[in-house]
């Protein structure tokens, strides 16, 4: 699927189990509407998954964009070229930290549990004990592929990523295949977490050195705060959109919401791998024209592969869904064409900059914009046009975002868009891509 180690490097191995990590819930939501699986389970299931989502993903990629710059220039530490197999004390003290703030999350989930509520549920929610022992043993496993990646064991990142995607498939269908309830299938996401906290275990017995480091974790952190903050802000629209959703609906509505609300997942994984992967590049000041040029490049591949199929997709999203799960879920089909225009903004990497040159104050300030203007959009946008209202004004948003960003690249630190943008070739696909959706608003192109 993705050609063989010998040509996986630290973008590509990111990118691979990123889409895999994908591909693996898609099918399971899938399987859950071809078994007869009611919307209420179908529901609780994904309630837990963006609760434990929702709880961890600022803070867990927060920590670890930070760690990436660091793991090769640190005040702490020094400038060094770390070589593949080096046993290396960043990587033990980043466990560290994720584990500290997992436990944090975990033991402050238990304190609220009795006053948390949702879909009616108060004090007694449904899966929310295993949800978060779930999420206490999934978010340091993620650490894993990038452990992979710093030590240059990409093709390892690939191996990892099929194991545990089929026993993540294995965990959450079987059971309730075999007729049990959903949370039977949770359990088996626990057990595969497990699994993987020992895969990562064996990881840092031979790449880590168990060297506790208080000013490298002080460094890490002030390093990731406005990171994290960034994140949690400019992340925040569509965990807000789904809060509103669980306090709106019951689980079955829930679920319609989720199917729906999603943007073209391969943009974001390939995206979030690219941009992960190239932050480690920015330590070498005396290179950074020559990381812009493979920024540039490596952009240019994602929007001729996602662009197209964003334009297939647009077109075909209806029947699509109607085929994939079932009749009952062809309505999350509009919620979800309006995402799909989302990769104008993802395939913009003005942010990687900032980050790789640890100007993390700056990208901070301007995702507080991004939140401010996005509630004012979508209070305005939600008279006329509803829940597609509220996904559109995310959308717009995203996109002014990314604009800020590049002007302030452009004006502050000297960076032409051109680059470290293929402007032509993005010019052109976003186009297409708008042409296409707004005929398709107004009934000039009818499919399915």
């Amino acid at each position: 699927m993705f050609g063989g180690k010998r040509y996986v490097n630290s973008v590509t191995g990111l990118q691979a189990i990123n889409i895999l990590r994908f591909v693996t819930f898609l099918i399971i939501s899938v399987v859950f509407t071809k078994i007869g699986l009611s919307k209420e389970q179908i529901g609780l299931f994904e309630v837990s998954i963006f609760i434990a989502s929702a709880s961890s993903f600022f803070w867990v990629n927060g920590l670890i964009q930070a760690f990436l710059p660091l793991f090769k220039s640190s005040n702490t530490f020094g400038d060094k070229e770390q070589l593949a197999g080096t046993k290396s004390p960043e990587v033990f003290n980043i466990y560290v930290i994720l584990v500290f703030f997992s436990v944090i999350v975990f033991l402050f989930g238990l304190a609220i549990k009795g006053n948390f509520s949702i879909f009616g549920y108060s004090g007694n929610v449904p899966l929310l004990n295993i949800t978060l022992l779930y999420l206490l043993l999934s978010s340091p496993a993620n650490l894993v592929e990038y452990i992979y990646m710093v030590q240059d064991k990409n093709g390892n990142t690939i191996s990892y990523g099929y194991i545990t995607s089929i026993l993540q498939l294995c965990a959450a269908i079987i059971p309730v295949s075999l007729g049990y309830d959903v949370i039977w299938s949770l359990r088996g996401l626990v057990v595969v977490s497990i699994i993987k906290n020992i895969w990562l275990i064996t990881l840092l017995y031979n790449y880590s050195e168990v060297k506790f480091s208080f000013p490298f974790i002080k460094e890490v952190m002030f390093f990731a705060a406005p990171i994290t903050f960034s994140i949690l802000v400019s992340g925040s629209a569509q965990y807000i959109d789904g809060l509103v959703v669980t306090i709106n609906y019951a689980a079955d509505g829930f679920a319609i919401f989720r199917y729906g609300a999603k943007e073209l997942p391969f943009v974001v994984m390939m995206a979030a791998g690219l941009s992960s992967a190239l932050l480690t590049q920015f330590s070498k000041k005396e290179n950074i024209r020559e990381t812009l040029g493979v920024l540039r490049k490596k952009s240019l591949r994602i929007m001729h592969s996602m662009y197209p199929l964003s334009i297939v997709l647009l077109l075909f999203a209806k029947p699509l869904y109607r085929w994939m799960f079932s009749p009952e879920f062809t309505r999350s089909a509009d919620v979800f064409v309006i995402y799909l225009l989302a990769i104008v903004s993802r395939i913009l990497f003005p942010h990687t900059i900032l980050i790789g040159l640890k100007k993390t104050r700056t990208l901070f300030r301007i995702s507080v914009i991004e939140v401010i203007l996005n509630i004012t959009l979508s209070l305005w946008l939600v008279n006329g046009y509803g829940v597609v209202g509220v996904a559109l004004a995310t959308v717009i948003t995203y996109v002014i975002s990314k604009i800020i960003l590049i002007l302030y690249n452009y004006i502050n630190l000297g960076f032409k868009p051109n680059e470290y943008i293929p402007l032509k070739w993005y010019v052109f696909y976003s186009t297409i891509l708008i042409t296409i959706f707004v005929l398709l608003d107004r009934g000039i192109i009818i499919i399915g």
